[in-house]
Formats: C-alpha cells, sequence, structure tokens
C-alpha cells in the first residue's frame, strides 16, 4: 500500500501501562533478501497510529484458533484492530464467488471471526478498518456486494492499484462515530475498496454512508465500543480520532478487569474453574 501523507514525526515511546492493542496481520508470499516465504506483516501505518495514539501495538498473525483460544488471546488485550486485506470468502455469506472477488484466505477468515466474536462476547473494545468492517458484518450474518464498480458505475473506491481513492462521508448524528469525528456532513477519508456492506447484520447501526449511499461505516451498539468503518483512517498521519477513541476505550476496559481481578477473595481465585482447568495450547 501507498500512503497519501508523508509519515508523522517519532513518537515517543508510550509508557508502561499503556493499553495493549492487537493488530490482525496479512499472511502471503513475500520477499524479502534473499528469502521468498509465506510471512505475517502488516504495513507500519497501522502501527504508527496506535503508538501516536498511546498504545502498544501487538500483530496477531492468523493461525488455527477455536473459540476458547481466541477468548485466551483477548484475555491479554486491551482492545483489537481487525485490519484490511484481502477479501472476505463468499462462501461464508452464502454466495459464489464474483469473477472480480480475490482467492479466499480461509485461515485469516477462521481468525478474525473467532477474534471479533471473543471481543463482542468479552466486552473487549474493537476497531474494523476496511476488510475488518466486512468481516464484522459477516461474522454476525451479514451479507457484501463483491464489486462495487457493478453497482456504483465506477472503479472511485479502488482507482489503481495501490493507490488510495479520497471521498467524503456523512457522519450520523449522535453516533460513537460522530462523538470520534464530529457531525460531519462531509468529512474526508482515504478509500481503498472494491467491495462494501450490502445486508447490514442485525445488531449493527449504519453511521456513515458516501453521497452515493455506500455504506461507510457500522457500530455496534450493545459493545462498549465495537466500531468499523470501511475506509482507511491509518493512512490519515494527521487524524488519529478513531484510534485515540479504541485507545481511551481499552484503557478503561483495562482498568474495569482490573477492578473486577481485585475483587475475586484470593482463595476463590485458586480454586476456581479458569485457574484449575491446564493450560491450553493452540491446535
Amino acid at each position: 500500500m501507498v500512503s497519501n501523507d508523508s509519515e508523522p514525526s517519532r513518537s515517543p515511546a508510550a509508557s508502561a501501562d499503556a493499553p495493549i492493542i492487537g493488530i490482525t496481520t496479512y499472511l502471503e508470499q513475500a520477499q524479502t533478501g534473499v528469502w521468498d516465504v509465506p510471512a505475517s506483516f502488516l504495513p507500519k501505518v497501522y502501527l504508527d497510529a496506535v503508538t501516536d495514539a498511546g498504545g502498544i501495538a501487538v500483530l496477531l498473525p492468523p493461525q488455527p484458533a477455536d473459540a476458547p483460544l481466541a477468548r485466551r488471546v483477548l484475555a491479554s488485550l486491551d482492545g483489537l484492530i481487525v485490519a484490511g486485506g484481502a477479501d472476505v470468502d463468499p462462501a461464508r455469506y452464502g454466495q459464489p464467488a464474483h469473477e472480480r472477488t480475490g482467492a479466499p484466505r480461509v485461515d485469516r477468515d477462521d481468525w478474525e471471526d473467532a477474534l471479533l466474536t471473543a471481543a463482542i462476547d468479552d466486552g473487549v473494545p474493537f476497531l474494523g478498518i476496511c476488510r475488518g468492517a466486512q468481516m464484522l458484518n459477516v461474522a454476525l450474518g451479514g451479507t457484501l456486494h463483491q464489486h462495487l464498480p457493478d453497482l456504483v458505475g465506477s472503479a472511485a473506491y479502488q482507482p489503481a492499484p495501490a493507490v488510495f481513492g479520497e471521498t467524503t462521508v456523512r457522519v450520523e448524528p449522535g453516533s460513537r462515530l460522530a462523538g470520534l469525528v464530529g457531525e460531519a456532513d462531509a468529512l474526508p477519508v482515504h478509500v481503498y475498496h472494491h467491495q462494501a456492506l450490502d445486508r447490514v447484520a442485525e445488531g449493527l447501526v449504519v453511521t456513515a454512508r458516501s453521497e452515493d449511499g455506500v455504506v461507510e461505516a457500522v457500530e455496534l451498539p450493545a459493545a462498549p465500543f465495537g466500531v468499523a468503518v470501511q475506509w482507511h483512517p491509518e493512512e490519515n498521519a494527521r487524524d488519529r480520532r478513531l484510534f485515540a477513541g479504541l485507545v481511551e476505550a481499552a484503557r478503561a476496559h483495562r482498568a474495569a478487569r482490573e477492578r473486577g481481578a481485585a475483587a475475586v477473595p484470593a482463595d476463590a481465585a485458586a480454586t476456581s474453574p479458569a485457574s484449575a482447568a491446564p493450560e491450553r495450547t493452540a491446535p
């Protein structure tokens, strides 16, 4: 990916008690030096966005997972970002693949579905970005438009390989998103997606649309912080409001978890099913 903004100056290191934000990653064939191997990676702008907002970024590469393992991972984090990337497998929402839909990344789909489900169940704050918004919708039972040019008649949302488009979105007044970025009628955003939300899953609320009606943001009101945007906020180095909101929510989540742990008597904790169970390892 190529950013449309210059990188910000290096931020000071986060404090040791800063909230820990896990970010999902790609797992693709990659070249570095003499090596050409499958590798987990993520554009640095995601890490910058988290650290600029005062969080500690850790990477979550795709790997075999089930619900208990995903919950164990989330228990060590204060917040979650589901990053952009490849198309979600249309088989997950009951459709055949469009000719322009990319090859499925089943391992990443399964991993992110498990993490999102665990985050929702356990009240862990999360932010979905581009693919992350699509994954959230599909995980909760929604569907996708597989190729936006068929719907809007242009490639404005993904103008060329590695080139971000620029559009504006209207933010729904009174939404959590509006509380983060303001109640804008024309918020400028960076976009790079050829797919978009179609049927919105039950429980999600649309909180931003582009001028031609494409869903550009949703949120989950039942979650303490559950926001997902179709655009790429990490590409705007001058605006960290979404990441600041996530980091703030993650800090509050950790504080609440620590208060809850402190309230459990030591003898009860020692004999609880969770502490008595053997440590689970990844399959």
